[in-house]
């Protein structure tokens, strides 16, 4: 059964105290790991099952790799530039059913830039009540401005967000 013909019609809303964001990237040579809150997503289904609109927001300013040091350079302006954009936004462009989901491309603004991303959102439970997504992508750091030198960052980073969403 495809995500389409078990989400009911309407919008959805996640409920970010149980919806998360995490992300890995590989860093001088190890993978790096961390998460994101999850401040705000809807999932919008048309009658007929269709995916019409998903958006998302994280909240940049609060990311945790569990290095502080980390952390605080992630901030700087080469970088996320977190100061002047704490926040992450992804609005889907288009969606296509595919196996338990969809295949979705979108727009991600983050930093003061936009760049266009594809990637899967699953279903991996639903009731009346709720449904958990997941969505996984992989993001080209440098199309969003973000320049380092490969050996210190890697140039892709891949991100999951798992979100609990309930009916409006």
């Amino acid at each position: 059964m495809t995500a389409t013909r078990t989400l009911t019609a309407g919008v959805w809303h996640a409920d970010v105290s149980r919806s998360t964001a995490s992300f890995e990237v590989s860093n001088l040579g190890r993978r790096a790991r961390g998460t994101v809150p999850v401040t705000a997503g809807t999932v919008e289904i048309g009658a007929d099952g269709a995916l019409l609109a998903v958006h998302g927001t994280l909240d940049l300013g609060a990311i945790d790799t569990g290095i502080t040091r980390r952390d605080l350079d992630l901030r700087k302006p080469g970088l996320l530039d977190l100061d002047r954009h704490p926040t992450m936004r992804f609005t889907a462009l288009s969606a296509q059913a595919a196996g338990s989901g969809w295949h979705v491309t979108g727009r991600l603004t983050a930093r003061g830039a936009a760049t266009e991303l594809d990637g899967e959102v699953s279903l991996s439970s639903v009731d009346g009540a709720e449904a958990v997504l997941t969505a996984t992508t992989r993001l080209d750091r440098r199309t969003l401005g973000i320049r380092a030198p490969r050996f210190l960052i890697g140039r892709y980073v891949d991100i999951t967000v798992t979100a609990v969403i309930r009916p409006a």
